[in-house]
């Protein structure tokens, strides 16, 4: 007789399963509590409501993060895998030239850079021009290279990275309206029913389909670039 559990995956090994932790933690020293992506200048101006953050957040998922950087992501931890430097590099330049503005160009070189860092001191034997020559690491690509240590799955990978936006984007957004913790709470559990799918879109999504085309994210972040009174570098 066949057991029940015989259909289960295997268990992610404890330290994989701690290291994800780790890496989408708001405590890693990369910077990204400094960062709304718009949102601080989107209520500045009203454009975005309090009452309307999570709709905010749910299409930046969907429209942006998930054809965007989270595909490229998902590819580079392939690349990585099979030992393929050329499609890594390929994948980081799109990200680094896609970006709309220059504080998001900004944003995903520094965090990059000091996830890199952070990388090189857990492990110094890594040598990162192996994977990127001489380019300046986005922040995808870097997550790609500190997640691919361990023995997770790139759907667990990009599942982890998807929730540590979103815990960075809800603490923006706690700080910025200001809104309670409660509420915040409120719209990290909305943001975290809709991470999956938008994990399924990014796992398949061709290359041909990748897009960073956010109009009104690009328009904020260059207004944000030039707000009198502002919390956030982006």
């Amino acid at each position: 007789m066949r057991r029940i559990f015989d259909s289960q995956p295997a268990a992610l090994p404890a330290s994989s399963l701690l290291q994800l932790m780790w890496l989408a933690s708001p405590a890693l020293p990369i910077g990204g509590f400094s960062y709304s992506e718009g949102l601080e200048a989107g209520i500045e101006s009203a454009r975005i409501a309090p009452d309307s953050i999570a709709n905010w957040l749910q299409d930046q998922l969907h429209i942006s993060l998930a054809r965007g950087d989270l595909a490229a992501l998902c590819k580079a931890v392939a690349a990585i895998r099979r030992d393929d430097a050329q499609r890594v590099q390929e994948l980081n330049a799109w990200v680094l030239q896609t970006r709309e503005t220059h504080e998001l160009r900004l944003q995903t070189e520094q965090m990059g850079r000091s996830l890199v860092e952070w990388l090189k001191a857990q492990a110094p034997e890594l040598d990162v021009t192996q994977w990127l020559g001489d380019q300046v690491p986005s922040y995808a690509v870097a997550f790609a290279l500190a997640a691919t240590r361990t023995q997770a799955s790139a759907r667990d990978i990009a599942l982890t990275f998807t929730f540590g936006w979103a815990e960075n984007m809800v603490q923006a957004a706690i700080k910025a309206v200001p809104l309670g913790q409660t509420a915040g709470q409120r719209i990290l559990q909305q943001l975290a029913t809709e991470i999956p799918s938008a994990v399924e879109i990014a796992l398949q999504l061709p290359d041909g389909e990748r897009q960073a085309f956010t109009p009104m994210l690009a328009i904020l972040s260059a207004q944000h670039e030039t707000q009198y009174s502002r919390l956030f570098r982006s």
